[in-house]
């Protein structure tokens, strides 16, 4: 499996684009970050640890790693924008609460046999796919 920043430059060399230092370190704390996070929230860590980035680049650099699939963008109920890690890390869909904002991750392999055999019968190519189901946890219910 190759690396993160070896998919990263290879996509930005494919885009004409360059792998600048600053680029480099938006990938860093990218993956350091193990939970859903926003673009503030990558900044904060960002300058926490002494580093400098703009806001610009980071805001100009997430769109990049989800177009190259090492992330994926996740909207919640507080309407956010949020990442996770795609590359690396088993698929999974999202049960989100509506009341309190708990996200709770969960895999099925039944559900995702029935969308691929949903996508076979539709002559469909599938290349990826997100499930968001909103209801209320069991502490909100």
């Amino acid at each position: 499996m190759k690396a993160n920043e070896e998919i990263f430059r290879d996509y930005l060399r494919q885009k004409g684009l360059k792998f600048t230092p600053e680029r480099q370190l938006v990938l860093k704390y990218v993956f350091e970050i193990h939970q859903h996070f926003e673009a503030e929230d990558l900044l904060l860590k960002i300058r926490q640890k002494g580093d400098r980035v703009s806001k610009g680049t980071i805001y100009r650099t997430l769109p990049l790693l989800v177009e190259c699939n090492l992330i994926r963008p996740v909207e919640f109920v507080d309407h956010h924008l949020h990442y996770e890690h795609v590359y690396g890390h088993k698929h999974h869909e999202h049960l989100i609460c509506l009341k309190c904002g708990k996200v709770i991750e969960f895999y099925d392999e039944m559900l995702e046999d029935e969308i691929k055999k949903v996508c076979t019968n539709n002559k469909f190519m599938l290349n990826g796919h997100k499930i968001e189901a909103t209801g209320y946890c069991e502490k909100c219910q």
